[in-house]
């Protein structure tokens, strides 16, 4: 048997439904409708359960061993059924209810920063992603990284993250968590739904940004700040993925700077 029939058994789980995917099924815990999982963020079941349903689906069960959750099941409706403008507005809604106290078993943006400066650092100059806008994340990485990582962060809060549901109109799924400054939360909300914004980026780059800066009330400084960081990030991780997902987020870099 692979991991998950071995949970359902060991839990005294129902399947209730098709696979989800290869990680995930939908299953019947005490008769209450659920989510069985595996291959979560190693780190998820602490954030879940510090959370207890507050802004997230909760947390019934987990294995951090084999890094297996027992979720609270959602409905299937993600903020794609949103236009992106409203979506925004649902996102920033959340972060006060996840941005909880840091947690010390968390991973800290400070030491990432530390280890992404020095990454950006050794990128050639030849490398396909503007000379200055890489220097320009490693002076905000190490500006950025002095300060303190107070709060417990979801981590990869976008569009398909967030699921509509029962108990609350709307619950955070699948976080990769990480302590550090509220405002690390936006980039995944630009970058996502990129086909919207594709034929006017500066447009539509921005309408999310101060949406999302707006309804929060975060820095708009800090937060262009944390948007640039995190855009070259995925940029040298898309190095290898071709030029079209290289190209998005150094578009995106440029927008958020008009």
């Amino acid at each position: 048997m692979n991991t998950l029939d071995d949970l359902v058994a060991e839990w005294n789980l129902t399947v209730d439904g098709p696979e989800l995917s290869p990680r995930a099924r939908t299953v019947r815990s005490d008769g209450a409708p659920a989510v069985l999982m595996v291959g979560a963020d190693e780190h998820a079941h602490l954030v879940l359960r510090r959370w207890n349903g507050g802004g997230a689906v909760r947390l019934l069960r987990a294995d951090p061993h084999r890094r297996a959750l027992l979720l609270e099941r959602a409905r299937p409706e993600s903020l794609h059924a949103l236009d992106d403008a409203a979506a925004c507005e649902v996102v920033a809604a959340l972060y006060p209810r996840l941005h909880v106290p840091a947690m010390p078993q968390l991973p800290s943006l400070t030491t990432l920063l530390a280890q992404w400066a020095a990454d950006f650092a050794e990128l050639p100059r030849s490398a396909p992603i503007p000379h200055r806008l890489v220097e320009q994340a490693v002076t905000l990485c190490r500006d950025l990284g002095a300060e303190p990582a107070g709060h417990v962060l979801h981590g990869d809060l976008h569009f398909a993250n967030v699921l509509a549901a029962d108990r609350e109109p709307w619950l955070a799924i699948a976080p990769t968590p990480v302590n550090g400054d509220p405002a690390f939360e936006i980039a995944p909300m630009l970058w996502n739904r990129w086909d919207e914004v594709a034929d006017s980026v500066r447009w539509g780059v921005q309408r999310r940004f101060f949406a999302l800066v707006d309804a929060a009330g975060f820095d708009e400084d800090r937060s262009r700040g944390w948007v640039i960081i995190r855009v070259v990030r995925a940029a040298v991780d898309a190095l290898s993925a071709g030029p079209a997902d290289l190209t998005r987020f150094v578009t995106l870099a440029k927008a958020v700077q008009d």
